[in-house]
């Protein structure tokens, strides 16, 4: 299960960023992913629990930010949203996607006290 070694990573990043003797607490964070990253968010949420006990962000909040898959159409050269790396431009039916955004996952933001 990779969600845990994401959620590692996740905590390295909070934890450096809570690092700070003014931050008691981290009571949210919030993640931005993208539609093709590969991420199964029940996984992610089970891991969440597990790795961050004993840091800042125990108990935290965990949301999640779903980002639409986007590719640029050659075709027709708008760029798209598309539900599936291999679908069709929705706009003018052709087949020359370059994917352009969906695949990212990234801390937007998290609260703190």
């Amino acid at each position: 299960m990779h969600e845990m070694s994401l959620c590692e990573g996740i905590r390295r990043v909070v934890d450096q960023a809570a690092a700070s003797d003014e931050i008691a607490r981290v009571t949210r964070v919030r993640l931005e992913i993208g539609r093709f990253a590969g991420v199964e968010k029940h996984a992610l949420t089970f891991a969440w629990d597990i790795v961050m006990k004993g840091s800042k962000a125990e108990g935290a909040a965990l949301e999640m930010i779903d980002l639409p898959g986007v590719a640029l159409c050659y075709d027709c050269m708008k760029q798209v949203e598309i539900a599936d790396r291999l679908d069709p431009c929705p706009d003018c039916g052709g087949g020359k996607l370059m994917p352009e955004g969906g695949d990212e996952m990234r801390i937007k933001d998290m609260e703190v006290i």
